[in-house]
């Protein structure tokens, strides 16, 4: 944490890269920051644009390496946009990292199943990049993940040399294909029919829409993963961060605070409840 919950602290984007016509990720320039900047896998910060308004992105970079910060961020609001805008050089605040973490520890030794969608594979990239630093401490990694097209899918380089350079089973599909894609097509559940999977020894983590997480969840159920084996990722419209304001309430638990990194048991209930 950088001090102050409520204190955005200054930073200069370092670079930017389009992942998509509506994504994209930001580096921040940390230098300016003593001994950078520690998060763990699946925490969150809110990102300031002056004269604006804040918005909770998660952190999409590498935990080991505190000297640099990556967002990936996808346009969909008033400040989301404004961070559109923004070019190299120009100064944005921060204020974080809030919420809970992925539980890495725990797939020490098993099996992991990583399932996402759309952008839900910007929060479990620290993840990945946390398991490839030591990946002989853990059993098959395989990484789900689905688009609404080629053309929509995140850190493509990255998923193939995930793919080629550390034995991780990647299978990614999309809702619609073009002339050029030879892969799946179909939901992210559809990968399951794929693989196979050691329900006793696999540890899941899943994110990305909540319709999307709630059939991911019923499929590993229904090939014996016990829920006290999955966890998820959920997304609130989360404002203050520290759990003053309510806006995140979710159920009985308040998001920004409790989350965004549950154990299923916790949230299963609330996933068949519709406009809670």
């Amino acid at each position: 944490m950088i001090g102050d919950p409520m204190t955005t602290q200054p930073v200069v984007i370092r670079k930017i890269i389009w992942e998509n016509d509506d994504t994209f990720t930001l580096t921040l320039d940390l230098d300016g920051i003593g001994g950078g900047y520690a998060f763990l896998p699946g925490q969150f910060n809110m990102v300031y644009v002056f004269g604006t308004g804040e918005a909770a992105v998660s952190i999409s970079s590498d935990p080991a390496r505190p000297g640099t910060l990556d967002h990936t961020i996808h346009r969909v609001g008033l400040v989301t946009s404004a961070l559109a805008q923004k070019k190299r050089g120009d100064l944005i605040g921060i204020r974080g990292p809030f919420g809970s973490s992925w539980p890495i520890e725990v797939a020490k030794g098993k099996d992991v199943c990583i399932a996402s969608g759309g952008i839900g594979l910007a929060p479990l990239r620290p993840v990945i990049y946390s398991m490839l630093k030591n990946r002989s401490a853990y059993g098959r990694i395989i990484v789900l993940y689905g688009g609404r097209s080629p053309l929509d899918l995140l850190y493509r380089v990255e998923l193939e040399r995930w793919a080629n350079d550390f034995e991780v089973e990647v299978l990614v599909t999309v809702d619609r294909g073009d002339s050029s894609w030879k892969g799946h097509i179909g939901v992210v559940t559809s990968l399951f029919q794929y693989i196979k999977l050691d329900a006793r020894e696999t540890i899941a983590y899943v994110c990305g829409p909540e319709i999307m997480m709630k059939y991911t969840i019923d499929e590993l159920e229904r090939r014996g993963v016990p829920q006290e084996q999955m966890y998820v990722s959920m997304e609130r419209n989360m404002k203050c961060a520290i759990g003053f304001c309510g806006h995140c309430q979710y159920g009985p638990t308040f998001i920004c605070k409790e989350g965004p990194v549950y154990p299923v048991p916790r949230v299963r209930p609330l996933l068949d409840r519709k406009e809670l």
